[in-house]
């Protein structure tokens, strides 16, 4: 497994772990006094409910970043789901349907909008793939801004190489850059995710998408965007880019004593089964300007690669990623999330194993051929992150 021995051999050279939080929704321990001041005001904006007049809609999902991203604590996850359209083209490229609003359906308009009769996007055109996406969990994702693209090409093995079934492939964005967010790998950077998702889910522009998006990216209509553009300045989304650099994963409880070999027992079988294949239980950070950040490794159980995970698990392309590649989901936190999978069809881990296909069914198969103590050995486990 190419894959794996190429991340544990980085692992291997940092001795450092990044430090876990005191309690949930804290900043990483380690933070200067400056730090955590940006910490505490990016956490303010990210808070805040926008008005209209200061840049909300005219569509929108939500008026705050934590309005989605609630549970268990700010930069969490929630309930709700983003719709995406997609369009497969003859050549075989994917088509985001941009010109279509297909990035990101919105649900809400704001007064003014409605009341010239449109009140959300629509569907595109009968041709396009439609999916839901839950709301990611923020939580690591600063360690996994920090990844070198180096590794994770050394970490790729787009044309199996060694033989085991297992094919990573890094992302890419629109524009040809490696991706490392999103679900399916089509997002460079925090700094770019953070624009993206004001943009996309609140109708806040920026620096990085400094035009209003009408509906379904038709013109907007004049006189319902009573805020100039951009909406937001550079200051303030990098402070709520730093309040989600800067937190840090979530405090992982001491097991009973009593679990303690039952969990233990289920991470070896994760391991053993092929899981860590994919989910790979720590990258490491290249050099950062935070100390708590700077070429540590962090357990995201995530490799950062596309993976195809299988024809029941299909949704929609996007530049660098078939119908059936995601990135592969970190488990950091996973006690934190239910339902589970991209789409939250999964109300329990059995089933979101159960469901995974493609490159993953040699590893559900395995599990699914363990003794049933075994099996709830590994649940234990992945219960405990």
């Amino acid at each position: 497994m190419v894959r794996a021995v190429v991340l544990l051999a980085a692992v291997a050279a940092c001795s450092r772990t990044l430090p876990e939080a005191a309690a949930v929704g804290d900043p990483v321990p380690g933070l200067t006094d400056e730090e955590i001041a940006r910490f505490d005001a990016g956490r303010a904006l990210f808070d805040r409910v926008f008005a209209v007049d200061e840049g909300t809609g005219p569509l929108f999902n939500e008026n705050q970043c934590s309005a989605c991203h609630t549970f268990p604590a700010p930069g969490g996850t929630g309930e709700q789901l983003v719709i995406k359209a997609t369009r497969r083209l003859p050549d075989g490229r994917c088509d985001i349907l941009a010109s279509e609003g297909g990035e990101n359906l919105r649900r809400q308009a704001t007064p003014a909008l409605a009341e010239l009769g449109i009140e959300r996007d629509t569907i595109p055109s009968a041709t396009a793939d439609i999916a839901t996406f839950a709301v990611p969990f923020l939580f690591g994702l600063g360690a996994a801004d920090l990844v070198p693209e180096q590794a994770l090409h050394e970490a790729a093995d787009p044309d199996d190489r060694d033989g085991d079934g297992i094919s990573g492939r890094v992302g890419r964005t629109p524009d040809g850059r490696a991706g490392r967010f999103g679900r399916k790998a089509d997002v460079a950077s925090l700094d770019d995710f953070t624009h993206l998702a004001l943009f996309n889910e609140m109708g806040i522009t920026t620096t990085s998408h400094p035009r209003e998006r009408g509906p379904n990216s038709a013109p907007l209509p004049q006189g319902v965007d009573p805020a100039p553009d951009p909406e937001l300045g550079d200051g303030p989304v990098d402070l709520i880019t730093d309040f989600v650099r800067m937190l840090a994963p979530p405090p992982r409880p001491a097991p009973d004593p009593d679990a303690a070999p039952l969990i233990a027992h289920g991470e070896a079988l994760f391991t053993a089964i092929g899981c860590a294949a994919c989910h790979t239980p720590h990258v490491t950070t290249g050099p950062s300007p935070l100390a708590p950040l700077d070429r540590v490794r962090a357990p995201l159980y995530s490799d950062l690669l596309l993976h195809d995970l299988g024809p029941a698990l299909a949704s929609t392309c996007a530049p660098g990623a078939t119908e059936t590649e995601y990135r592969t989901a970190p488990l950091l936190g996973l006690r934190h999330r239910r339902p589970y999978l991209h789409d939250l069809r999964a109300t329990t881990l059995e089933r979101a194993i159960e469901l995974h296909g493609g490159e993953a069914r040699s590893a559900r198969d395995a599990f699914a051929a363990l003794p049933i103590a075994d099996r709830q050995a590994l649940l234990r486990f992945l219960r405990s992150l």
